[in-house]
């Protein structure tokens, strides 16, 4: 067996760019992200997806990026903190500015995994999707209201030690509006 049998080239799309890393096939996606493609805003927190500190967007959709091995993202778009634009392109997505707006960090370390959940929540929120704590009889149809409940819900694995779950809660409340 060669060297090579555990590796692959794995081409995606990082922030709108295509890449194409060459990698082992136990990496996971945050190890890729940070070594290979230098991008460290996704952090390894637990390393055990239970403290979202890694999340991404893969097609739109959250993930623990320190559990979803590389090689299972080919052919996907990866939005990472980094690639967060305004809707224009140009600026810091609202989300952000609305973060900074309410003080919604303290360390920083949650904020990278924080803010792409909440893109991630709100775009399901828009497509109708319920969660936990959406009423069904209130339920006819997309976009689910995002209240505080449902923000609290809906980003309940995205943990922070600080304590900034009100400040977060507010941000999205004000960019959900």
């Amino acid at each position: 067996m060669g060297a090579d049998v555990f590796h692959s080239e794995v081409p995606m799309t990082v922030n709108g760019k295509s890449r194409s890393p060459v990698v082992d096939h136990r990496s996971t996606l945050l190890d890729v992200l940070r070594e290979q493609l230098d991008l460290t805003g996704a952090k390894k927190g637990c390393d055990h997806g239970q403290c979202g500190a890694c999340t991404v967007l893969v097609d739109g959709r959250r993930a623990n990026s320190c559990l979803l091995l590389a090689v299972a993202t080919e052919g996907c778009e990866i939005t990472t903190v980094e690639g967060l634009r305004a809707t224009d392109g140009e600026g810091p997505h609202p989300l952000q500015r609305a973060f900074v707006e309410r003080d919604a960090f303290q360390c920083g370390y949650c904020t990278p995994g924080q803010l792409c959940s909440a893109v991630g929540a709100m775009a399901e929120a828009e497509a109708g999707r319920a969660s936990y704590v959406t009423d069904p009889a209130a339920q006819a149809g997309p976009p689910v209201r995002l209240s505080k409940d449902e923000i609290r819900e809906r980003l309940s694995g995205n943990l922070c030690r600080c304590g900034a779950y009100p400040h977060i809660v507010e941000a999205v409340e004000d960019v959900a509006r």
